[in-house]
């Protein structure tokens, strides 16, 4: 009875040593829920060129048409990262730390904004000044109105006289510029490049404050627990796809209007942004985010900087 304990015990341990290691010899998928947007194609171009196979990693590109619906993705669990902003990743960990950022999708470079608060062609504005007291059309609650509150207060913009409306759907929000029934909006790259096209002229844009804009990408802290090493696989691909795009951008059109990260009228124009290091989002630029947040009533207390970011994760 003794050897038929001992053999029984012996076979479910090695079940349990089976179960638990043997996934690590498995290539690992984490899912990503992407928008159509410009940060994402190192994404694309780490599938496209077959970086994540060679790093041993399945990485599954979930599409999303907007940030509500892409939360909505994050928090149902269907995905495991995203890419996002200060703004957004503060308001996740708002009670208690569920996702952590790990580094830089896109920050604005000189030449290359990532956002731009322009004047309608009709309202003859050319100076930030000139926006006191006028409704700027903005996200409210996001890293586009941050971004307009601190774009105009270096400008010399009083608190009280920044005024914005709030128009989420940029589509909207473009079409009220154009036709002059909004005099000013804030608008992402590059559709503030094709506004420009289209006659809106640029008030200001954060290439002169360039702590104050970054996207990031971002993981459930689940999954950063449960697979750290698949994270990392991903984020060294997401740098050499990011080193490839900088050393030769006009390779990648198709991918661009595949996946629509470049509206149809600038195609063969727009000229890509530089892409990031392997860096992280400073504690000033975390905090500063934050504290816009409680300026605002929308954050009751500071998520703490170590929680929310970390750069253990890069190659």
């Amino acid at each position: 009875m003794a050897q038929k304990a001992i053999a029984l015990l012996a076979a479910t341990a090695s079940l349990l040593v089976s179960t638990c290691c043997g996934g690590r010899s498995e290539p690992q998928t984490i899912r990503m829920g992407v928008l159509p947007i410009l940060d994402t194609l190192p994404l694309y171009v780490a599938e496209q060129e077959g970086f994540f196979e060679e790093r041993g990693v399945t990485v599954t590109l979930i599409p999303a048409a907007s940030a509500a619906e892409r939360d909505q993705l994050m928090q149902a669990g269907e995905i495991d990262g995203i890419i996002t902003d200060l703004v957004a990743l503060s308001l996740y960990n708002r009670e208690t730390t569920q996702v952590l950022g790990v580094r830089y999708a896109m920050t604005p470079t000189e030449g290359f904004p990532q956002f731009r608060i322009m004047a309608s062609a009709e309202s003859g504005f050319s100076r930030p000044e000139e926006l006191a007291g006028v409704q700027i059309g903005v996200s409210e609650g996001t890293v586009i109105e941050y971004v307009t509150d601190r774009l105009l207060a270096s400008e010399g913009v009083a608190a009280a006289e920044i005024e914005t409306l709030g128009v989420p759907k940029i589509p909207e929000r473009m079409a009220l510029l154009r036709s002059g029934e909004l005099a000013a909006a804030t608008l992402p790259e590059p559709l503030a490049s094709l506004a420009q096209q289209q006659g809106a002229e640029v008030i200001v844009d954060d290439t002169e404050q360039t702590e104050l804009s970054c996207s990031i990408y971002a993981f459930r802290k689940g999954t950063l627990e449960a697979q750290p090493e698949a994270v990392r696989a991903l984020l060294a691909a997401v740098s050499e796809a990011s080193r490839a795009i900088n050393m030769d951008k006009g390779r990648w059109s198709s991918l661009l209007a595949d996946q629509n990260l470049v509206p149809q009228p600038l195609m063969g124009s727009y000229e890509l942004p530089d892409y990031p290091a392997d860096e992280t989002p400073t504690e000033r630029q975390f905090v500063d985010a934050a504290a816009w947040l409680m300026e605002n009533g929308v954050l009751a207390k500071q998520p703490r900087y170590a929680d929310s970011i970390s750069d253990s994760y890069l190659p």
